[in-house]
């Protein structure tokens, strides 16, 4: 008798935790997934392993959906790009946003060693949702001191955001991070802009596993104008 009630027990407080773990798995109300349109995969082979400290765990499935509000648009497209390189030594800075992912040569931009940076001039303040970076993806690597931050300044002075900072030595000066260096590939990498508003997008990193060279291939911002 005592088990039985003790088993009855169980399966309903069973019941009342089910409906918990679906709602968790629902998504965001007002909110729709963030649709990406993501070059054809370039790196054939098993990748060389990388030892580097922060390195997040190499992901198994499909990434998880990313949602923003209905309405959101990529308002970087064919935006203004300036850059801490003003000679590239491969490519144009309009290479930063002209809607082009592919990776191969004349797709993206090279810039020059160590600490580097480009930012992007959406021409107005906006509700920021997701920024989607791809620095490279026709090999393995990881870039290292990876930075995104948001401001209304020009010069980046003052009313800085920060929204990503996997550079957890501070050699860039910036303060440290805590976010993990992650493996390029042709997803890229969305970082969650939190709906902050700002008119500046200002991206740095710092070299990269293969080379002390610094690279863009595309960034979106995605926002509600």
């Amino acid at each position: 008798m005592h088990l039985f009630r003790l088993l009855s027990l169980t399966s309903a407080a069973a019941l009342a935790v089910a409906p918990l773990t679906h709602a968790a798995d629902a998504p965001p109300a007002d909110k729709v997934p963030l649709r990406l349109e993501l070059p054809r995969p370039l790196f054939v082979g098993t990748p060389v392993p990388i030892k580097i400290a922060n390195l997040e765990a190499t992901r198994s499935g499909p990434r998880a959906p990313f949602y923003v509000p209905p309405g959101t648009v990529n308002l970087a497209l064919n935006k203004p790009v300036t850059s801490s390189d003003n000679e590239p030594l491969l490519g144009d800075l309009e290479l930063v946003t002209d809607g082009d992912k592919e990776g191969e040569e004349g797709s993206y931009v090279e810039l020059g060693r160590g600490k580097q940076w480009v930012q992007i001039d959406l021409g107005a303040a906006h509700a920021l949702h997701a920024i989607a970076v791809w620095h490279f993806h026709s090999q393995g690597r990881v870039y290292k001191n990876v930075v995104v931050q948001l401001s209304d300044d020009p010069d980046f002075i003052a009313g800085v955001k920060t929204v990503w900072n996997s550079d957890t030595a501070n050699e860039l000066g910036l303060g440290e991070g805590k976010d993990p260096l992650y493996l390029e590939n042709n997803e890229g990498r969305i970082i969650d802009a939190k709906g902050q508003s700002a008119r500046y997008v200002r991206l740095y990193s710092g070299g990269n596993t293969t080379s002390a060279m610094n690279h863009y291939i595309e960034v979106e911002v995605h926002g509600t104008p």
